[in-house]
């Protein structure tokens, strides 16, 4: 029997402020390294090798990268719930609907419940979470007491679906 897929979502991190604050780094990085390396003026006092701030400016172009490239899926389908933050998750992670005690939306603090963004942790008894951006997540509580909050741009949709496969 085919499994159904109802539901489909790409979230990607697009937030202005993140983008600012990657393109301000690397810019004073640069401004560093064009005075020091490329002038031959030590900046400041207390002067970086010139090593030290190449390699730190490509770390920060990797960053960059690996945040750009970076995006939650996640999928609804009559088997279950398949999830992953891709690239640290290559394979998708399923998860079965008779493996979950409860599923459903709920609005929550991405800082103060699980302390940000991406796959979190939470130490107050809140469980993982995998969130790009917003407050509004579908929570999954497992039969073993476990839980998972996956967090979506789309919860319209995903009342939508979980109405119709009776959830």
């Amino acid at each position: 029997m085919k499994d159904y897929q109802r539901f489909s979502e790409t979230q990607k991190f697009r937030q202005w402020w993140l983008w600012f604050l990657f393109a301000g780094i690397k810019g004073v990085m640069g401004f560093f390294i064009v005075t020091q390396v490329l002038f031959g003026q030590p900046f400041g006092s207390k002067v970086f090798d010139n090593a030290f701030l190449l390699i730190g400016f490509f770390f920060m172009l990797l960053l960059s990268l690996l945040f750009f490239i970076m995006k939650l899926e996640t999928r609804i389908s009559d088997g279950g719930i398949d999830v992953r933050f891709f690239p640290i998750q290559l394979k998708f992670r399923h998860y079965r609907w008779e493996d979950l005690d409860q599923v459903y939306l709920r609005e929550y603090s991405p800082l103060s419940e699980f302390g940000g963004w991406g796959i979190r942790y939470s130490f107050l008894g809140k469980g993982r979470a995998l969130n790009v951006s917003g407050k509004t997540g579908l929570q999954l509580v497992f039969k073993d007491g476990g839980k998972l909050l996956i967090g979506t741009s789309k919860p319209e949709d995903i009342m939508q679906v979980l109405s119709v496969l009776g959830r």
